[in-house]
C-alpha cells in the first residue's frame, strides 16, 4: 500500500500586515504563554463584559482580549496588559478589524443596538 506525503498548509499570509507574513499564530506569540495570559485576563470580574457592548448598553460575554493599539509584531506593546481590553467576538472581528484595516469604525446604530446596514 502506497502511504501519502502529509502536506502542511502554508500559514496565512494578509495582504498589507508585513510582520504576520510567513509566521504561524505561535510564531506571532499567540502560543500558550498567550493562551494562559488572556484566560487570566479574562476571568478578572472587571474583563468579564465586552468593553464595547457595555459602552453601548449592552450586556456580552468578553472572549477576546483585543489589543487597543495594534501592536504589528511588536512584542513590548503586544505584552502590555494596558494596551489589552476585553471584547466579543462580533465586537473584535466587525467594529475593531474595520478600524484596522483604515476605516472610521463609525457605524450607525439603530434603537435595538444592532448595527444598521
Amino acid at each position: 500500500m502506497r502511504q501519502l506525503a502529509r502536506v502542511h498548509a502554508p500559514p496565512v499570509v494578509e495582504a498589507g500586515d508585513s510582520w504576520r507574513a510567513g509566521k504561524t499564530t505561535a510564531e506571532r506569540g499567540y502560543g500558550g504563554r498567550w493562551q494562559k495570559a488572556r484566560l487570566t485576563f479574562l476571568r478578572r470580574p472587571e474583563n468579564v463584559l465586552c468593553r464595547l457592548c457595555k459602552n453601548a448598553g449592552r450586556v456580552e460575554l468578553a472572549t477576546v482580549v483585543d489589543h487597543r493599539v495594534p501592536h504589528r509584531g511588536d512584542q513590548t506593546l503586544f505584552w502590555d496588559t494596558d494596551n489589552w481590553q476585553p471584547l466579543c467576538k462580533a465586537c473584535h472581528d466587525s467594529h475593531k478589524q474595520s478600524l484596522e484595516r483604515g476605516g472610521s469604525g463609525t457605524r450607525t446604530v439603530g434603537l435595538d443596538g444592532l448595527p444598521r446596514t
